[in-house]
């Protein structure tokens, strides 16, 4: 089953994921039936499809395509594929178990889906020896029995474009693999996620607040292919043994005609410092004059903080989300403001701030005044200085706010 239903474009929200999904076509060209090269070996291709506007399209999609040597039928091996409706499915997502399956599809199905909605797509016609050729269309047949098919997905690691790659470097004897490994472009996990999510500001910033160190290493060219479109890009640099290029042609079988997403991830220091230097500016100002009013407008941020905070813990200690463990997020969005909501309570009702109270809002603002302390190690690479300029002013403003009084 596909993921274009709401429940399913829901879940893959709440969780934060990554590329695999997508579906193609209507109406493919003319030319996405070729004739075959070679009588003896079937035409190998890889189609990339480019991001769509839901945001479970945001990350483009791809699948190998292979064209019968005889029949001419374009046959496409989709790696992007999951059931909903298989036992355990939504508690399997959540904890990060989850599992796709490698389906074979006629090419003019799978390109369908895509034509209506102005998605771009690209064939690249492969180089292979008509022994690779057959070896890779072979082991996608034995792939995508039902009893081989299904395999355990990972957002970064083990997805649509990743198994692509893995298909295609096993076939040339690890030359792909040795070719991308070295180079590096100084992507991150982090900022393709943020860059491709850019459109959907929501999603590039759950991504960006959900992610931990883990995904901020620069990663090679082998790496970011875990993204289509740079594992196409990738494929037009890779040579063969011979010095030949193993992309042999390149054709563009559905124009794009949507917006694309930034080509750099964007930067948002200057203003998150701004706003949170705004924010802690009117927070003072509120609280001399309107400390019960100011009371009332914590008690949201706080309840939102520790829930996100909690949601961070559960992904720690809960799930297989990997790149999600050891959040230094959690610094600035702690489970420790849960208990602030009874003294803000109390000054919403007029009481005076409790000692208590007091306490616990120095120790939320120490928490994130260590999240901006390890900016200046060079032994915590996790980049969330925007985050640390947003929030550190507003809980040291808070915390300054309802502080006891000097006589």
């Amino acid at each position: 089953m596909r993921p274009t239903s709401v429940v399913g474009a829901l879940l893959i929200a709440l969780m934060l994921c990554l590329p695999g999904t997508g579906r193609a076509q209507t109406g493919a060209p003319a030319d996405a039936r070729v004739a075959v090269a070679a009588p003896s070996a079937p035409r190998i291709g890889v189609i990339t499809m480019e991001p769509g506007e839901a945001f479970w399209e945001r990350f483009g999609h791809d699948a190998i395509v292979v064209v019968d040597a005889v029949t001419g039928e374009a046959i496409s091996y989709n790696f992007g594929f999951f059931d909903m409706s298989e036992p355990g499915f939504v508690d399997n997502f959540i904890h990060g178990r989850m599992r796709y399956q490698l389906v074979a599809l006629p090419l003019e199905d799978d390109l369908a889906n895509y034509e209506g909605k102005g998605r771009g797509v690209t064939m690249q016609w492969l180089d292979l020896t008509p022994a690779q050729a057959n070896a890779l269309a072979a082991a996608l047949v034995e792939n995508a029995r039902p009893e081989n098919s299904r395999y355990t997905y990972e957002y970064f690691t083990a997805n649509c474009a990743t198994r692509v790659r893995d298909n295609l470097d096993a076939v040339l004897g690890g030359a792909l693999k040795q070719q991308l490994t070295t180079r590096s472009q100084g992507n991150s996990y982090r900022s393709e996620s943020v860059r491709l999510a850019w459109p959907a500001k929501w999603m590039a910033f759950g991504f960006h607040l959900g992610l931990s160190g883990a995904a901020d290493r620069s990663l090679s060219r082998w790496e970011e292919s875990f993204i289509p479109m740079r594992l196409r890009d990738a494929l037009r640099v890779v040579k063969l043994a011979d010095g030949r290029p193993l992309v042999r042609e390149e054709l563009t079988l559905l124009p794009h005609r949507l917006s694309s997403p930034p080509t750099e991830t964007p930067r948002w220091r200057v203003p998150a410092l701004f706003v949170g230097i705004a924010f802690a500016a009117g927070i003072l100002l509120l609280g001399r004059r309107h400390p019960r009013l100011l009371a009332g407008l914590a008690l949201p941020f706080w309840i939102v903080a520790a829930a996100l905070g909690a949601l961070m813990l559960f992904i720690w200690f809960g799930s297989a989300h990997v790149f999600g463990y050891a959040n230094e997020n959690l610094l600035l969005l702690s489970p420790l403001c849960l208990g602030l909501l009874p003294g803000a309570w109390g000054v919403l009702r007029g009481r005076p701030a409790s000692v208590l109270f007091q306490r616990m809002l120095w120790l939320v603002a120490g928490s994130a005044a260590i999240a901006g302390f390890l900016k200046f190690l060079p032994f915590r690479p996790q980049e969330n200085v925007e985050w640390v300029l947003l929030l550190l002013p507003m809980h040291w403003a808070l915390a300054r706010t309802f502080s006891p009084k000097k006589s």
